[in-house]
């Protein structure tokens, strides 16, 4: 886009005013106001907009501004008295007109005083938003149940509530020529590594593009490499804990404007299999939970392709296992019955997005009830596809990340094509394949199947087993922490470094 010229702060609030018309239609558009006042004989313009900035707020500075007659009587500097007055937390100089647009349409509030060559910036935002509360996708049994809202201040705090470190950094970047969204990268001076930090401040910072209305997503296929991959390279959370524990291990954290998601990066595929909740429960518990969470995802990838080829090959079965496949063979073949429950459940899946509350529960039951016992009734599905159809739709829903459960179906629906054709021979070449192509992936130069490959014993164990916290001492070293180490260490153990 081409650069705009960058005009200094007007000296005349009549050119202001005319610059503030034409460029932000003051005296236009309903949600720009501004209030022409008198100080001490000298004109001054405050503009603000009225749809997040507080009026009891705005009539309290108008009130202490006009009072300045009354109390005053040096009419040299009008405005270094202004700017005494002004007992707000945060005020800011702006030295150009594009700067007190930024902070204008940002819901700060901006005052010119005539024969001033500077502009005095409020910030006494008060952005439309609901509280935080705990989010869907990430609940927990104990645990915090706050959640970022849409917020980007509110979403800082409270991840510095979670993080009182002089060393936590928060680094605000305005993405979009036109929306102006406000991105905060945050991280650990002493912990993040350098050149991560840098690569993703680089990769934001040259997004061009009108606006983000989508915030997270516009951020994401921005900063990958990979467009077209189906597998996430950055991790979503909306919980603040979460996000402060990846902070604290060296990860990067993009908060954005508009949206609840914050990205954590770089990211592994194992990262997206871990739940709040396992830590929230005794290592046993946890370790137990993760198994059962890990065994259910293969299940979701594995289980409809492997059973179809044992279908379409029995003899691939050992004798004891000679029970499975359909009983009855049905009026469509089986693995067209497969593609079609399949996209069924995408069918009720979509339906249960676009349907109010209320009314969900009935569809699944009108789902459940009618359309599958129908399907059975005319010969159209086979139990056996409906069964396993099931329990590979659970093992998505079991999935941490609901992009990589989205990503996993996508995985699933390519194998039993695979295995359909080419039976055997296509579901390994198929399974390699995707084992290959998660190889291969980076995030942010970070190999994806990490610690599988390269393989890392301790953190591969870490990812195993759920270790209690006081023995877990160390950062993930694929991130290349400038500190290694997440606890203090013992005496004779520091002499030995």
């Amino acid at each position: 886009m081409a650069k705009k010229k960058e005009y200094p702060v007007f000296k005349k609030v009549k050119e202001v005013q005319k610059y503030m018309e034409n460029r932000v239609g003051a005296g236009t558009s309903y949600d720009v106001d501004f209030r022409d006042l008198i100080i001490l004989k000298t004109e001054v313009q405050l503009y603000y907009l009225n749809g997040l900035v507080d009026d009891a707020i705005v009539s309290q500075i108008l009130k202490v501004l006009i009072e300045i007659n009354d109390n005053e009587y040096n009419k040299q500097d009008v405005g270094g008295i202004i700017q005494n007055r002004l007992v707000n937390e945060s005020l800011d100089i702006a030295k150009n007109m594009d700067e007190a647009v930024d902070q204008l349409l940002s819901g700060l509030i901006v005052i010119f005083v005539d024969g001033e060559k500077r502009a005095f910036v409020l910030d006494v935002r008060s952005y439309p938003g609901r509280q935080p509360e705990e989010p869907d996708t990430e609940r927990v049994v104990r645990g915090a149940r706050d959640g970022y809202t849409e917020n980007v201040v509110f979403n800082t705090a409270l991840t510095r509530m979670r993080i009182r470190d002089e060393r936590l950094r928060n680094e605000m970047v305005k993405v979009g020529e036109r929306s102006k969204s406000d991105v905060c990268i945050s991280y650990l001076q002493d912990v993040a590594d350098n050149e991560l930090v840098e690569l993703t401040k680089k990769k934001i910072q040259e997004i061009d593009i009108d606006g983000i209305p989508m915030a997270d997503k516009t951020i994401e296929e921005f900063i990958v490499e990979n467009k077209w991959n189906p597998f996430p390279l950055v991790r979503y959370t909306e919980r603040p804990d979460v996000a402060a524990q990846h902070i604290l291990e060296g990860h990067v954290v993009v908060i954005i404007d508009n949206t609840p998601s914050v990205l954590i990066l770089p990211t592994t595929f194992f990262d997206s299999l871990e739940h709040a909740e396992e830590y929230r429960q005794t290592p046993a518990v946890g370790t137990t939970m993760r198994w059962i969470r890990i065994i259910a995802i293969l299940a979701s990838l594995y289980l409809l392709p492997l059973w179809l080829l044992f279908v379409l090959d029995p003899s691939l079965l050992p004798e004891k296992l000679s029970f499975i496949g359909p009983n009855e063979e049905g009026n469509i073949p089986i693995f067209v019955q497969i593609l079609i429950g399949i996209i069924g459940v995408e069918f009720l899946r979509l339906a249960a997005v676009h349907t109010p509350t209320p009314l969900a529960t009935s569809m699944g039951l009108i789902a459940a009830v009618l359309i599958g016992e129908i399907a059975i009734d005319v010969g159209m599905l086979s139990p056996e596809v409906i069964l396993y159809v099931s329990i590979s739709t659970i093992g998505n829903y079991v999935t941490p990340s609901y992009e990589l459960s989205v990503a996993n179906k996508l995985v699933t629906t390519a194998l039993v094509l695979l295995t359909a054709i080419f039976k055997l021979e296509g579901f390994v070449i198929g399974v390699l394949i995707h084992i290959l192509f998660l190889t291969h992936l980076k995030a942010f130069k970070t190999p994806y199947l990490w610690p599988f490959i390269p393989f890392d014993t301790l953190a591969l164990m870490r990812f195993l087993l759920r270790i209690p916290i006081p023995y877990v001492n160390t950062r993930p070293s694929i991130i290349h922490p400038k500190d290694t180490y997440s606890q203090p260490l013992p005496e004779k153990n520091r002499r030995r470094r």
